[in-house]
């Protein structure tokens, strides 16, 4: 979850009546890519094989290239960017590690993820111990001055409700006069009482009735016991409890098409130390071509998060929105 403190990553928590451990293991083929030879004749990554696109493998720089390898900071568990296979194994899987092998496979190189506590993931890159990041970090204009930024997601606000829909919710303004559950101190708070609610109020409609719970696992258990039409968390979140919580027949994600990555979304993206540009660039062509081959969102789908995808991998996004 996002809370109203400084922001350290993308707005995302990975909790839900699922368990942070119920982790798709059948479905992630991370596994399988990350002891292949990526320029072999392919790896299978999200049930796609994967061949080196050589316009994208001309990009890198000579030395890494040559090394045929390069070493990534993550920071696990955070589901379901990046996880555990399962309690007690250092095999990670995840939306992250599976679009990381997807790149180094286009690339015709590996991409060796590594264990890294989030804050101390850019002095390690400074300190040359990684090459690359990808751990749900938000492309911030700020980490921008170290940082270029390879955008490859975007993601806000999500609303979860009751499978089938039932209530006929399109969007956040039918959450006006609802019973709508949130956990407390997140970004979402403020984003209806800061926002949402002045909406509800230009429209002529009642104010959400707004309740916070501890955890956003208490606020699904407000869904399925009826005291509220809908709960409020990451849209990432979102689509992966609804995916995994009793194979998908409990929760739905609301698809606002005014809002395809949720509401008050913000890129996220592949970081490199700003003198590796042509590193950068090379991650984006790769990217790039997993977007376009559909590579990108059969992984993306896998884990039920299909709704944070972008259309081009751009660099540093966030800073020409300014």
């Amino acid at each position: 979850m996002t809370q109203s403190a400084p922001i350290t990553r993308t707005v995302f928590a990975a909790v839900g009546l699922a368990g942070a451990l119920t982790l798709l293991a059948g479905c992630s083929s991370a596994g399988t890519a990350s002891e292949a030879d990526p320029a072999a004749d392919g790896v299978e990554v999200a049930g796609v094989e994967i061949t080196v696109d050589q316009a994208a493998a001309d990009l890198l720089p000579a030395d890494i290239a040559e090394a045929g390898s390069v070493k990534v900071a993550t920071d696990a568990p955070y589901a379901p960017f990046e996880m555990f296979i399962e309690e007690g194994s250092d095999e990670l899987t995840g939306v992250d590690v599976d679009l990381g092998h997807a790149i180094g496979a286009k690339l015709g190189i590996d991409f060796e993820f590594e264990q890294q506590a989030f804050d101390g993931i850019i002095p390690a890159l400074q300190a040359g111990n990684f090459d690359v990041t990808i751990t749900a970090m938000t492309s911030s204009v700020e980490r921008m001055e170290v940082l270029t930024f390879v955008d490859y997601s975007a993601s806000g606000t999500g609303i979860l409700t009751t499978a089938g829909n039932p209530e006929g919710i399109e969007g956040y303004l039918d959450l006006c006069g609802e019973n709508v559950a949130v956990q407390g101190a997140t970004s979402q708070v403020d984003l209806v009482n800061d926002v949402w609610q002045g909406e509800c109020e230009a429209e002529g409609l009642d104010p959400i009735k707004l309740s916070e719970f501890p955890s956003d696992a208490d606020a699904q258990l407000a869904i399925t016991s009826g005291k509220a039409v809908a709960s409020l968390l990451t849209k990432p979140s979102a689509g992966y409890v609804a995916k995994t919580t009793n194979d998908g027949g409990t929760f739905e994600v609301v698809e606002d098409p005014e809002a395809p990555n949720g509401y008050d979304a913000t890129l996220n993206g592949i970081g490199v130390l700003k003198e590796n540009q042509e590193l950068a660039e090379a991650i984006q062509a790769a990217l790039q071509s997993l977007i376009d081959d559909g590579t990108y969102e059969a992984i993306l789908d896998q884990y039920g998060v299909t709704g944070i995808g972008i259309d081009e991998a751009t660099i540093n996004g966030a800073a020409d929105a300014e």
